[in-house]
């Protein structure tokens, strides 16, 4: 997925979330004017990438303790200047989580989510927001995890258990887009 392929994905996208639609509105302007925006040195808003991960049994959501920001969330990050999402998903996926990228599986090659979220400043970094896309993976949770220095702990949740974790309004949202796409796909 291009840089002209995601700002024609997102100048399409809808949603039934408005504040969703919204962020996919915010992103399509941002790739038609920003020429740094998928470089975090870029000001302001600039561009990632995480997968909402899925166990085979579709019971399960691998969340990390981001070691920054010691909140639990998906597996995601920065671009990098790297215009191919799906690709940055998968890396930074793959990098979190310690496994080779041929044990993660897109569930859907579509855009899953869009949020835009608000970085705190931590001392050599201003506050800055993220643009970030956000695909449906699978890993098989049987595979050990190893992690990396990014996160204090990476954890197969059960999805009932989810909020005890993060109650920010996407994660629900990704909750509730993953029950139904379970639905859809898994009868």
């Amino acid at each position: 997925m291009d840089r002209e392929t995601l700002r024609q994905a997102l100048c399409a996208y809808r949603s039934r979330y408005p504040e969703e639609a919204a962020y996919a509105r915010r992103g399509c302007a941002l790739l038609a004017t920003g020429p740094d925006c998928f470089l975090r040195s870029g000001p302001g808003l600039h561009v990632t990438a995480s997968s909402w991960v899925l166990n085979p049994a579709g019971d399960h959501v691998l969340l990390m303790l981001h070691r920054k920001l010691e909140r639990w969330f998906q597996p995601g990050g920065h671009s990098d200047g790297d215009e191919d999402v799906q690709r940055v998903a998968l890396k930074e996926c793959s990098e979190e989580t310690g496994l080779a990228a041929e044990h993660i599986h897109f569930l859907s090659h579509q855009i899953f989510d869009i949020d835009i979220h608000r970085i705190p400043a931590r001392r050599e970094e201003p506050e800055h927001h993220h643009l970030d896309i956000r695909f449906l993976v699978e890993i098989d949770d049987r595979l050990p995890l190893l992690g990396n220095s990014e996160s204090h702990e990476l954890r197969w949740v059960p999805l009932h258990e989810v909020h005890s974790y993060n109650r920010e309004l996407s994660i629900h949202r990704l909750l509730v887009k993953s029950q139904d796409w379970l639905r859809q796909h898994r009868r």
